[in-house]
Parts: structure tokens; sequence; C-alpha cells
């Protein structure tokens, strides 16, 4: 009788000890960048359809404001404060607006427990839905600002400083919007509050600021969005003071960061609730 040691049988627990040890080890934790980018892509793809139309609805509001205010306002500052807070407005609709309903009605209907499922951070969510929703805002915000511009007689030259404002802008106030669904208690507070900040949008940023009361233009420089429109509405001058511009950009992205930041703790205290 030959002697076979026990860890070369093929049913022996030995040999199969090893292989259950590592088939047990878990993957490695998904990683942002790779993350962020599939949850911009996957709503991306989502809200493709169902926001363009918005997208119209807020460009074309944006338009008929332009054409109210131009039978009110003088041209120069006040033409350059008009067509500068109509572009981001359109910003302000989608990014602000659109992502608290969004954030709101996905909270009360659950569909936060399928992102908490899934092995990919809080932060990546919370990015990849507000880089998808602002990247809607790119077609009517230029077409917006071009139709303005033709319509004040204003230059075009400066037009590229809109590659900064709208992401720039954009985060801010899909931060903000992120934030206000994901703390709202319901989808309806959700969408109330959504829409108050776009009207605060509309009423602090393409009115003219030297026609408010001092208490108004304190609240103005509270919005997120009121330096984005002063970065491009100080572009339109013959000799635009790029120091002026750079600074109210800064700004745009440390409440962009601020914001997101913000919007990604509300993300993770509505999610294990």
């Amino acid at each position: 009788m030959s002697v076979v040691p026990a860890d070369v049988l093929p049913g022996s627990a030995l040999a199969v000890e090893e292989p259950a040890a590592c088939a047990a080890e878990l993957g490695p934790r998904a990683r942002l960048w790779p993350s962020l980018a599939a949850v911009y892509r996957a709503q991306l793809s989502r809200a493709r359809v169902a926001r363009i139309p918005l997208l119209f609805v807020a460009t074309f509001q944006s338009v008929g404001i332009m054409i109210l205010m131009r039978g009110v306002v003088d041209d120069g500052a006040e033409a350059q404060a008009v067509v500068a807070g109509s572009s981001v407005l359109v910003v302000a609709f989608v990014a602000l607006n659109l992502l608290a309903q969004y954030f709101g009605q996905l909270r009360a209907s659950g569909g936060l427990d399928h992102y908490a499922t899934l092995p990919v951070p809080p932060a990546a969510v919370v990015l990849g839905a507000a880089g998808a929703y602002a990247s809607f805002t790119v077609p009517g915000t230029i077409v917006t600002a071009v139709f303005g511009c033709a319509l004040f007689g204003l230059p075009l030259a400066h037009l590229w400083v809109l590659l900064a404002v709208i992401p720039l802008a954009g985060a801010a106030l899909a931060g903000l919007g992120a934030a206000l669904g994901l703390l709202a208690p319901r989808p309806e507070l959700a969408t109330l509050l959504g829409q108050l900040g776009m009207s605060a949008a509309l009423l602090l940023g393409v009115l003219p600021a030297d026609r408010m009361p001092e208490v108004v233009r304190f609240a103005r420089d509270l919005l997120p969005s009121t330096y984005g429109v002063e970065a491009f509405a100080r572009t339109f001058g013959p000799h635009p003071d790029w120091a002026f511009v750079l600074g109210d950009l800064a700004v745009c992205g440390v409440v962009g960061v601020v914001s997101l930041a913000v919007a990604t703790w509300a993300y993770r205290r509505a999610a294990v609730r």
C-alpha cells in the first residue's frame, strides 16, 4: 500500500483551503474618477430625452426676458448686466432648479438606496449628477449670450469667457440645488426651494445692481451666480479688467467646492436614513 499526502487528494479540505481563501478576498474599492465618469455617462444618457425640452424652455425664458428689458434699460452697464444675468439664468434654471427636483424625487422614491448598494463614493454620485445637469446648459447659455449681444449691440470678442463661467457657476449652483433636494424632507418642498432659488437668480442677477436698494444688494452678493454674472459682464467693456474677472471666477470656484462638499454630506446623511 502506497501512502499519498492528504493535501494532494482532490476531495480533501486542505486542497481547496487556499483557493477558497483567495476567493474570499474583496476587490479594491472603486476609485473616485472612474466612478464619477460612470455616473456622469449614466445620468447624461438618462436625462437627455427628458431634459432637452426643459432646456429650450430655459433658453426661451432668458431670451424673452432680454426682449422685455430692451425697452426698459439703457445701453452700457445696464445692458451688460441684463445680457450676463440672462445667460447665467439658463445655468440656474437647470443646475439649481432641476437638480433640486431630481434629488428630492430620488430621495422620496428610495432611489438613493440603489446608489447606496453600489461601490461608488458619495462624491461621485453628487458630482456625476451635477456635471450631467450642468452640461445641458452649455448650448442654451451660448445661444442666449449671442442673441443678447446682437440685441443690445454688445461685442462678441470675449464670449469665450463663458467656457469658464458655465462650469464654475454651474458647479456652485448645482451643489446648492443638490443640497436643497437632499435636505428637503419632502419632494414638494425641494421643488419649492429650487423654484425660489431660480427666482432669486432671476431677480438679483438680471436686474441692474445700481437700481437695487442696499439690502437687496447684500442679498445679491450672497447668491453664487452673482459672481458668474459679474465676471461675464466685465468682459463687455472696451478694456476689461481681467484681475476682477479672475477674482469673480475664483469666488465661483470656491463656492462651487463648498456647495458640492455640502451636497456630498447631505447625500451621505440622506442615504443612511
